[in-house]
């Protein structure tokens, strides 16, 4: 039996392109790439659902620090509408991914992608330019047993991106080794194209399933807000990896004195928000209910004062009444600052 590694974002081509292969007799391993920016809610219990729904056993790889370190900011292939490097990225999930075929003995690797579906992503000549990475990672004397760079063994790829199979639109590309091979009926393959859902749709009614996302992009990386907060402090310091949870969360506000400000909307930002960070002081209401607040330990000794007031105006205060609020590790005595004024210190509204 041969073993597939897919790349499986939670999505409904993904789930398809899984079954598609494992009706084949194909076994199959959905691998669930964590960069950190695939959406606010903890997907697990959902991703373990439709995976299990399909038949598959499902493997979480949690690749947030080399994404960010690595991939985030300095993008080969560069930016799509907003901060999403999909090129590198897709590109990055694949490289883990035959890393994690010579681990898991696998043969080849599959992804959900459909040809003219995404504009930055998904179009022949973003494929082309995926190929070429893995091309070059596949000269990797890691990978000499699998593939055969001199090109005289024809029982092997003479390239590791001929071991990348996209199901989903598989007979408007060229054949891949898996199909050359004889591990893959090509003609079980599908020709999808575009951004229509509706064959896909259909398709799940026809295989009865419970669990799918609507379509619809995931990734934060794709958000408007999400990725004005990414460029505006990126360009104003640089990041470290606790950033993406406050890019992710609460009111993000440049203050008077230049420093960045993010206060919490609710109770799941202020739990997200409490946890230490190297360059930001927590804002705490003492005496008072209210939500947690963040400002930049350079911050003026003004800006700071500015940050606890504010973050006092969303809580459970009078206007004329003073509360203690903890600032890092500073004590003070402060007014709430009128709320409708604080809105001229928000990076956009929200």
């Amino acid at each position: 039996m041969k073993k597939a590694l897919a790349l499986f974002s939670g999505g409904l081509d993904s789930m398809i392109s899984m079954k598609l292969l494992k009706d084949q007799g194909i076994e199959v391993v959905a691998l669930h790439f964590n960069i950190g920016f695939g959406a606010n809610r903890d997907k697990l219990e959902y991703l373990q659902n439709a995976s299990a729904q399909v038949g598959v056993e499902l493997k979480i790889c949690d690749i947030r620090d080399q994404f960010f370190n690595e991939i985030l900011f300095s993008p080969k292939y560069g930016y799509g509408k907003f901060f999403n490097p999909c090129i590198d990225c897709h590109a990055n999930m694949f490289a883990h991914a035959f890393d994690k075929l010579l681990e898991l003995n696998a043969d080849f690797v599959i992804s959900g992608e459909v040809i003219g579906q995404r504009p930055k992503s998904q179009r022949r000549q973003a494929l082309d330019q995926v190929k070429k990475i893995i091309r070059e990672i596949g000269q990797n004397p890691a990978f000499d047993d699998i593939v055969s760079h001199d090109e005289k063994d024809s029982s092997k790829p003479f390239y590791l991106d001929e071991l990348i199979l996209r199901p989903m639109s598989a007979k408007l590309l060229e054949p891949t080794f898996p199909e050359r091979a004889g591990w893959v009926d090509r003609e079980k393959l599908l020709d999808v194209n575009g951004r229509g859902r509706n064959r896909q749709l259909s398709m799940v009614e026809e295989f009865g399933w419970k669990y799918y996302e609507k379509p619809g992009g995931g990734c934060l990386l794709t958000d408007m807000g999400v990725s004005l907060k990414l460029k505006d402090l990126s360009s104003h310091r640089k990041m470290v990896i606790e950033d993406t949870v406050m890019v992710k969360v609460g009111r993000y506000m440049v203050l008077e004195n230049g420093a960045r400000c993010i206060i919490a909307r609710n109770d799941e930002e202020n739990y997200k928000l409490d946890k230490p960070h190297p360059l930001m002081d927590k804002i705490e209401l003492l005496d008072c209910v209210g939500p947690i607040g963040l400002v930049e330990k350079t911050a003026s000794d003004e800006d700071k004062i500015l940050a606890g007031r504010i973050v006092l105006s969303y809580g459970r205060t009078q206007m004329n009444q003073s509360y203690k609020v903890k600032i890092g590790e500073v004590l003070m005595e402060l007014f709430p600052y009128e709320k409708e004024k604080a809105r001229k210190f928000l990076l956009f509204n929200t």
